[in-house]
């Protein structure tokens, strides 16, 4: 294609795109601009199969979602940076490393010298040593004192360095948390995803929120470990996330506590639906490969409220927090309201 096709052909893609924002009332940033532009180029057929999904359940599509359909079909620029963060800390992870093992060999060294030397001196006395040979002897003791002196102070210098480096390094995870999307433990949208997509929903005339916690899972990690309480987090995670349908999305909350958003559903699609997580849970085994020891009987407690006109966001979630805690009031492993 020549360069005039090329142009011409970016203004077809263009005029096409600008009016897909309109319709779908999404704001012309550049990230969304560039995602629909990919969209109508065809440029990426997984990202066309889920803006058609999108678009086909006339559902909104929240600031958060375009972002990461943006991450993940658009741009590589997290991964770029994510991939410079391993970097810097393995560099700094070597580095330090092998200081201790010069310095660890150094004084090793070190102190075979000063054993023979002090062999040396009890044989000052009983020998007769010259002065000569006293003071050559004394010479060989600072000159391996400063030697050591030396490797620990570059040591010292490592880790001053070293220290520097993870201060950064902290600011910069930071940095990078602020803009995560996804749990990392569990995999799962994350709770400022939640938000985002609450959010966005909010104008639906049907919506429902699930908000799900582990009963007991104090006691799993008192009992079992905290490895075993990980395990069961993941796997009650990938639960409810292959039981989610129409539409439906999972998130961790906070802690051992999920969120569901369910847009289209009313209060008693809903709750079957939560019901229909609870009792799959019911079923899962979970076993810690490193100790050997399995765990059943996990079970689940939720609360779930449809939305009521006019209601805030903060309304709707406080009336499912109150069911969830109803649910464990009476006794746990169900979905209120019954």
């Amino acid at each position: 294609m020549s360069s005039k096709e090329e142009i011409e052909q970016s203004f077809v893609t263009l005029k096409q795109t600008v009016p897909l924002l309109v319709k779908h009332k999404i704001s012309a940033v550049p990230s969304n601009y560039a995602l629909w532009y990919t969209y109508v180029s065809n440029e990426s057929p997984k990202l066309n199969e889920e803006l058609d999904a999108a678009v086909e359940s006339e559902l909104p599509i929240s600031e958060l979602r375009a972002k990461d359909l943006y991450r993940s079909y658009v741009s590589d620029t997290e991964e770029v940076n994510a991939w410079d963060l391993r970097q810097s800390l393995e560099g700094m992870m070597i580095e330090l490393s092998q200081s201790l093992k010069d310095t660890k060999s150094d004084t090793q060294d070190y102190k075979k010298v000063m054993d023979v030397c002090i062999d040396d001196l009890s044989k000052v006395e009983k020998e007769g040593w010259s002065v000569e040979e006293v003071l050559g002897l004394v010479r060989n003791m600072v000159k391996e004192a400063q030697t050591i002196r030396q490797s620990t102070m570059s040591f010292n210098g490592a880790l001053a360095s070293a220290e520097k480096e993870i201060a950064r390094l902290k600011a910069q995870l930071e940095a990078s948390q602020q803009e995560a999307l996804y749990d990392a433990l569990t995999g799962l949208c994350n709770r400022r995803y939640f938000d985002s997509e609450i959010a966005s929903k909010m104008v639906l005339e049907k919506v429902s929120l699930g908000l799900i916690d582990i009963d007991h899972f104090k006691k799993i990690n008192d009992n079992y470990g905290h490895q075993m309480g990980d395990l069961v987090l993941k796997a009650v995670a990938k639960k409810l996330q292959s039981c989610c349908r129409d539409n439906a999305q999972v998130f961790r909350y906070g802690g051992e506590e999920f969120a569901v958003l369910m847009p289209g559903f009313d209060e008693k699609r809903a709750r079957h639906m939560a019901d229909v997580m609870r009792r799959s849970i019911e079923k899962i085994t979970v076993k810690d490969r490193r100790s050997g020891q399995s765990l059943g009987d996990i079970t689940v407690s939720a609360g779930v409220a449809q939305l009521k006109s006019k209601e805030q966001q903060s309304e709707l979630i406080e009336r499912a927090d109150k069911l969830l805690y109803e649910a464990k009031r009476l006794g746990r492993n169900r979905v209120m309201p019954i």
